[in-house]
């Protein structure tokens, strides 16, 4: 199906299991380089599921048993995974995609629709590599990242950033003196660059700079307050790891 030689990790979370037979073996047949490594039949186990494996890709059905995929996706403590919805349905198609789904499929499932949804995963996945090669570039070569947006190009020092926030597919970056920059990259893919540069996610929608948390707040449901004085909210799965990434600065 493609040139590419790298397997994706995938898992699948469908509460109906000729669903998921079905699936595997087109993937099986028509996608190569996709990885099963695990599938779920329900929220709850998806989230197991997901956390145990943490794959590259996730295929989603939208109703379950006990609950939908988007129950799950708001339960999750990341998004950096490629996420492609499965249903019978097409009414949750907008929904979807404010989820930033790489594609959203109907039921029974066309194979070429299904292989056009995998290149799109891998053409996903080879962009963010290469803009993360670039970035790791800049970060190496100055402690420092690039961050356009449709009408400059900032050059940014690492140690200025505060915290980012999504916004959909858009990320907000805060930095010293009250300056804001808003760039068309989801905080999942700056995630991947400033994670081993002294960054936490804290929330599904916010990654901040450790060495500029000032005060963790336990008294409001748990956040930080940062140097800019602004408080981030902290899921109650991170608590226990951003003390001990503190506790190690």
């Amino acid at each position: 199906m493609s040139a590419t030689t790298e397997t994706i990790k995938t898992c699948i979370i469908d509460d109906e299991l000729p669903a998921r037979d079905n699936l595997k073996a087109m993937l099986n047949a028509l996608c190569p380089n996709i990885e099963i490594v695990g599938e779920a039949e329900s929220v709850l186990t998806g989230l197991k599921c997901i956390r145990t494996h943490r794959p590259q890709l996730i295929f989603l059905d939208v109703q379950m048993t006990d609950g939908t995929g988007f129950d799950l996706l708001n339960r999750l403590e990341f998004d950096n995974f490629n996420l492609i919805f499965l249903t019978a349905h097409d009414e949750y198609a907008i929904k979807a995609f404010r989820y930033s789904a790489i594609d959203y499929l109907l039921k029974p499932l066309d194979p070429d629709d299904l292989i056009n949804s995998v290149k799109k995963v891998e053409k996903h996945i080879q962009h963010i590599n290469k803009e993360k090669d670039i970035q790791y570039d800049n970060i190496a070569n100055g402690k420092r990242i690039i961050l356009k947006t449709s009408d400059n190009i900032y050059i940014v020092n690492i140690d200025e950033i505060i915290r980012c926030e999504a916004n959909c597919n858009y990320t907000t970056f805060f930095l010293h003196g009250n300056q804001k920059i808003m760039v068309s990259k989801t905080l999942k893919e700056q995630e991947t660059i400033l994670l081993p540069h002294g960054f936490f996610r804290t929330h599904q929608s916010h990654l901040v700079n450790l060495q500029q948390i000032v005060r963790i707040n336990k008294s409001d449901g748990n956040s930080v307050v940062m140097s800019d004085n602004s408080h981030v909210p902290v899921s109650s799965r991170k608590k226990d790891d951003l003390i001990h990434k503190i506790e190690s600065l």
